[in-house]
Parts: structure tokens; C-alpha cells; sequence
């Protein structure tokens, strides 16, 4: 590539850096929280560091002395006072502001087609724990006079009126709320200085260096001085309550926090210290299986290795740059539970905006790890807590939706692959499709499940892809069973019917599974239907008329039989009927809707006594005329009236322990035992 050619390119991948700024100074003051913040270009191959030397000697001996804005002064106080919950977040705005004048340098240098040296544009961090004093000092763009008084001593003309506004207006006692649309930048080394110093120098030729001092009360001073060196350098005297940043430690430690992977050299006392590359905006091509594992143990804080790597980039509709990691181990306990926790950092121009983001990604993804970084975020003032804006559920959506075509491609790829990470990450998605209010979300997080079916082997799983080629002719829904395990599963008198037509069903076991798929309604435009919905449809459909045959009951038997069950049960039925969809179990009870049913008894049984669960539930007997133990029934009603009310109540028990209704089976045992009693004295 030719010389020119590189410019050209530069000139490009900067311009979208500096566009925002209408005047250098602009960096080192508020920051409107609608600020569209870019990723940097790094250009280091230049010469000698100037300094910013501490000794500057004053042109002019008096000081000019200017008093803050009022509405200056009272951003200070609240920022002084109340607005960051942690003030080391203060070293973190300082080198944005840094990272922020050296990319504005570097931009106005090629736009102005400048080829001079430009030397070293670095950070340079100076700790003195004697004096209590913290220096932080850049070689960027700098400041003229104008600027400072316009950047350091007002706000920013876009947020002064609204912020007036609103501080009159509110009756909040919290302020920082008040101002959450506004970024303040400078201002934040208050929090932990008495006093602040400003070098600066303009780049621009024969330009003046200035001292900006205050103590961030009422007034500040600028003094034109000679000395200073294109840039600015940045003094604080630390309060004796934060005398802890004068220290290297402690200094280096916020560093690595939030501003590793700031574009420019950061040097502390000396020595570069952000030396971790951004991975994530590096070719993924160029990227090994080493610098993954690494990379992934520091930004998870874990020690296992990532189980898949999913490296995104995208530009609309919102500018994003993502590595995520999928861990190696499986979660504990409270990884399950915990919806609070979040596994992704949350980067603006490699600079850290929050550990542990909330909103980027929905709950359910909390399991995965890495970092998200966006040019397009809008920041509130002390960016410690995210705006809820319109750009950050694109960005939300964005990358769900991402991360879900992802594990789809993975589950047709790899299958084995997929479905070991199924098996210890498939609850997570099963709450994603509880928690969606999408539904076009929920059905494409359907198609990641995975369960057992009557036409699979025991410990084999399909999807509702596979399913829906399997599906009947005519057949319009996909069926669905819930029970504790396959055994039961097959021996369900719900799939009877089913199964004698050959219709394949989705036996879900979770404690969950049922509501689960109750959620996802449809999947590719066919409905979903528990198969004990499915006997309520199809004996509505047949209105009564069962097929008796010869094998069966008459209709004047069962005229007889079912209003005296009814009358056993009493209020523990809404009705007793006959069913033609049963063959080898002899009823089954149905009610409205099952799901709802069972989650009801789940979450509500222990607040209520049986009268008042059945009259809840109002669930209906069904029978099968055919069965030899209803036939049995009818003559016993007749001849052995205890005996046949005892059965009654076990069949009427036993179905209710098969719908799941019944949660504590040993009620039935006392019932069983007479029973056995009677048929001993018989025989």
C-alpha cells in the first residue's frame, strides 16, 4: 500500500472518531449522553515524547480569575457529593479524555495531509505518594485559552439548559438521577482532589501554553506559562481520604479494571502496563486457540476454558463488536438460580463502561462470557449505569439473536457437540422461551430443544424440526406429554388413542418442561397441544357418542353407573362421563387446562384444603365402558355397595395421581388397604 493510500485510509477509519467534536476542548468537558463514541486506529510509530513539564514559567505574573457558572458549580457539588458510587471510576474518565485528544491529533494530522513528527502519543501516569498527588498527562490535541474557559469553566452548550431545567423542575432528592442524560468527564477528579492543575497546549502553530488551577469552589485561575509542551497534563492533589490513588497499586489495579485496552500506550511511573490485546477487534482468522483461553480466563475471572467462541462484528443497525465465550464447565447450583448475575463486560471504544452489564443481554444468557463493544451506546453522566434506550434493545436483540442462530448452526454441524452443551447449559434456554415476550424469539428458542419421543430409543432426543417431518398425514399438531420419566411416559392413558393412530409424542420430564412448551404455542405455524387437551377435544368432537360395542356397557347400564358415581364423589367431580380413547385403562380425569392445573397444585396446594382445590380444578371422570373393572362396577354398586364405593374413590384417586393432580400419593393407601380387607373376607 502506498503512503498516500494509508493516509486515505486512515482518514476514513478516524473520521467517524472526531466528527463529534466542535473545538479540541470539547474532550475534557461534559459529554451529552447521545455522543456516538468510535473504535480507535492505532498509528505509534512515531518519535521523542515531549513533556509536559511540571515548572512552567507564568508570561504574565497575575492570574486571571474567572468564576464558574452557576449551574458549573452546582454540577461540582453533586458530582463532588453524590454521583459515583466508586470514585476510582475518575482514572478511568481522565484516560478517555487522554484517549480521546491523542485520536483527535491523530485525525486533524492526516486530515491536514501533516507528514512532521508527531512523536510518542501516549498516556503517561505519575504516582507520588509523599505529596498526595496523582498526574495523568497526555500528548494530544491540547487546549487554547478559549477553550478552557469554555470547557472547563461552563457546561457544554448541549447540556446546560436541560440541565437547569431539570434541577429546577425535579423534586428529587437524588440529583444524579436528575442528570442521568449528561457525561461529566473533567469534572470527576473532584471527587478526589482539593485541588487541580491543568497544562495545556494547543497543536496548533505558535500556540500559547496556559495553567488552568482550581480548587472546584466558586473560581478558577488561567495563567499563560511558558514551558508546556503540545497536550495536557492533568494534576491532582489528592484529599486525605484519598490518598489510596497516589499509590501505584492501587492505580495500576483501576487500570486493569477499566482501561486496559485503551488504543494508545498507557505508561504508569514508566513502565507500559495495558498490554493485553483486544481480541475482539482483531481479524478472528488471526486469532489462535491459546490467545482464546487466556483471554477468556481474564475477562471471566475462571480457569476453565471456553467450550465454543462466537467472534461478531456488525455495523447496522447498530455499530458492535462481540466475543462471547461459551464455558467448558457446567453450571452449579446457583448459576441456576441466580437471575442476577451477568457474564459480559460492556466496552465503548475498548474503554470498560460496566463489569457485569445488565440489559445487553437477556437473563437467561448469563451463563455466557466476554466482552460486548459499542460505538453507539449512549451513556448516562456517571456511565455507571446504562440508559434504557432504544439503541440498547437493538443492541440486546441484536446479539440474542446472533447467539441463538449460533447454537443452531452448532446443533446441525456438531451434533455431539451441541448436545453435551445441551445437557448442561439446555435449562437456560428452556428459561429463555418462559421469560421472551417475542414470540418469534420463543420459536426459534424452541427449535434448540431437544427431548425424548415415543419414536425415539430411551436416552435418544429429536426437535420439532425432525418431528415435523415426521408428522402424519392430516395430522395438525404436535403432541406433547408430561411425566416424571419414560416408564410412565408409555404407560400414560393420554397417548392411547395416539399412539393406535401411530402419532408421535414429545415426552418432556423436567419439572418445568410442561410450561416450557405451554410458552412456545406454535412452532412453524403448528400448534402445540398436551395430549390431555387432545382426549377434551376429541370427545367434544364425538358429543357423547362413544362406541359402545359389544364389549361394553350398555347405554341403560351406564345411565344408571354414572349418576351414581357422581353421587360417590360428590363435589370432588364436576361431571362423570364415558370416553372411547381409552383402551387399557379403565378413566382418566380431564379438566380445562391441564398445565395451568398442575402449576396451580404446584404452587398453591399447601394454602388449601381438598373442597377447595376440587372446586378450583372441577376436573371430570371419564370412562372406559369397555374396561372389565367398570363393568365390574355396575353389578357391585348392586351387590357390594362398600366395596364398590371404595373402588370408585381408588379410581377416581389413581387417575387424579396419573393427571399429576395429587402430589401426595399416600392418601391413597389407607383406601387401598380396605379394599384389600373386604377382598380377603370374600376369599
Amino acid at each position: 500500500m502506498s503512503s498516500m493510500a494509508a493516509v486515505k485510509l486512515f482518514r476514513n477509519q478516524l473520521i467517524r472518531n472526531v466528527w463529534r467534536f466542535k473545538s479540541s476542548g470539547q474532550i475534557y468537558n461534559i459529554r451529552p449522553s447521545n455522543v456516538l463514541l468510535s473504535s480507535s486506529v492505532p498509528i505509534r510509530n512515531f518519535a521523542a515524547n515531549p513533556s509536559l513539564d511540571d515548572s512552567v514559567n507564568e508570561k504574565n505574573p497575575t492570574a486571571e480569575k474567572l468564576e464558574f457558572q452557576a449551574e458549573t458549580r452546582m454540577l461540582l457539588d453533586i458530582v463532588a457529593k453524590s454521583l459515583y458510587s466508586e470514585k476510582e471510576v475518575f482514572i478511568r474518565e481522565l484516560i478517555s479524555n487522554a484517549s480521546d485528544a491523542l485520536e483527535k491529533l491523530r485525525y486533524v494530522s492526516l486530515k491536514g495531509g501533516e507528514s512532521h513528527d508527531l512523536g510518542s502519543l501516549d498516556i503517561s501516569i505519575t504516582t507520588d505518594k509523599t505529596n498526595r498527588k496523582l498526574t495523568i498527562q497526555d500528548t494530544g490535541i491540547g487546549m487554547t485559552r478559549e477553550e478552557l474557559i469554555s470547557n472547563l469553566g461552563t457546561i457544554a452548550k448541549s447540556g446546560s439548559k436541560a440541565f437547569l431545567q431539570n434541577i429546577q423542575q425535579s423534586e428529587s432528592t437524588n440529583l444524579s438521577s436528575i442528570i442521568g442524560q449528561f457525561g461529566v468527564g473533567f469534572y470527576s477528579c473532584f471527587m478526589v482532589a482539593d485541588r487541580v492543575e491543568v497544562f495545556t497546549k494547543s497543536m496548533n502553530p505558535h500556540a500559547t501554553g496556559y495553567l488552568w488551577k482550581s480548587d472546584g469552589t466558586n473560581e478558577y485561575e488561567i495563567i499563560e506559562s511558558d514551558n508546556i509542551e503540545r497536550g495536557t497534563k492533568i494534576v491532582m492533589y489528592l484529599k486525605q481520604d484519598c490518598r489510596e490513588y497516589a499509590s501505584e497499586d492501587t492505580v495500576r489495579n483501576v487500570i486493569n479494571k477499566y482501561s486496559n485496552f485503551v488504543n494508545s500506550p498507557i505508561k504508569l511511573n514508566g513502565s507500559e502496563i495495558n498490554t493485553i490485546q483486544p481480541l475482539w477487534l482483531l481479524n478472528p482468522k488471526s486469532i489462535s486457540k491459546e490467545q482464546h483461553d487466556e483471554f477468556y480466563k481474564f475477562v471471566a475471572n475462571t480457569y476453565d476454558r471456553p467450550r465454543f467462541v462466537l467472534h461478531y462484528s456488525a455495523e447496522a443497525p447498530i455499530q458492535v463488536r462481540a466475543l462471547l465465550y461459551f464455558p467448558e464447565l457446567a453450571p452449579d447450583q446457583t448459576d441456576f438460580y441466580d437471575s442476577s448475575t451477568k457474564g459480559v463486560s460492556l466496552y465503548t471504544r475498548r474503554i470498560l463502561i460496566k463489569k457485569e452489564a445488565e440489559n445487553v443481554l437477556p437473563k437467561w444468557l448469563r451463563f455466557v462470557k466476554g466482552v460486548i463493544d459499542s460505538e453507539d451506546i449512549p451513556l448516562n453522566l456517571s456511565r455507571e449505569m446504562l440508559q434504557n434506550s432504544s439503541l440498547l434493545r437493538k443492541l440486546n436483540q441484536l446479539l440474542t439473536n446472533k447467539i441463538i442462530k449460533f447454537l443452531h448452526d452448532k446443533s446441525v454441524k456438531d451434533l455431539d457437540e451441541y448436545m453435551n452443551f445441551y445437557q448442561d447449559y439446555g435449562v437456560f434456554i428452556k428459561e429463555g422461551v418462559v421469560t421472551s415476550d417475542d414470540p418469534k424469539e420463543r420459536e426459534e428458542l424452541a427449535g434448540l430443544l431437544r427431548y425424548e419421543s415415543s419414536y425415539t430409543k430411551p436416552g435418544e432426543t429429536t426437535s420439532f424440526e425432525d418431528y415435523m417431518k415426521r408428522r402424519q398425514e392430516g395430522q395438525n399438531d404436535i403432541y406433547f406429554l408430561s411425566a416424571p420419566n419414560r416408564t410412565l411416559a408409555e404407560s400414560s392413558p393420554y397417548i392411547e388413542a395416539l399412539k393406535k393412530k401411530n402419532i408421535e409424542v414429545i415426552y418432556c420430564y423436567g419439572p418445568h418442561d410442561e410450561i416450557v412448551l405451554y410458552q412456545v404455542k406454535t412452532f412453524k405455524n403448528v400448534k402445540l397441544t398436551l395430549v390431555e387437551k387432545e382426549i377434551n377435544a376429541a370427545n367434544s368432537q364425538s358429543s357423547q357418542a362413544v362406541d359402545l360395542g359389544a364389549d361394553s356397557l350398555s347405554q341403560l347400564q351406564l345411565d344408571s353407573l354414572l349418576p351414581w358415581i357422581e353421587s360417590v364423589l360428590g363435589n370432588k367431580v364436576k361431571k362423570v362421563k364415558t370416553t372411547g380413547q381409552l383402551e387399557s385403562h379403565p378413566c382418566v380425569i380431564t379438566v380445562d387446562d391441564m398445565t395451568a392445573a398442575r402449576h396451580f397444585i404446584k404452587t398453591q396446594l399447601k394454602q388449601m384444603d381438598d373442597e377447595m382445590l376440587f372446586s378450583v380444578l372441577q376436573p371430570q371422570l371419564e370412562l372406559n365402558p369397555k374396561h372389565a373393572v367398570i363393568k365390574k362396577l355396575h353389578t357391585l354398586k348392586d351387590s357390594n355397595p362398600e366395596l364398590a364405593k371404595l373402588i370408585v374413590e381408588q379410581l377416581y384417586s389413581n387417575s387424579m395421581v396419573t393427571a399429576g393432580l395429587i402430589n401426595d400419593s399416600r392418601k391413597l393407601v389407607s383406601n387401598m388397604n380396605r379394599i384389600l380387607e373386604l377382598v380377603v373376607e370374600k376369599y
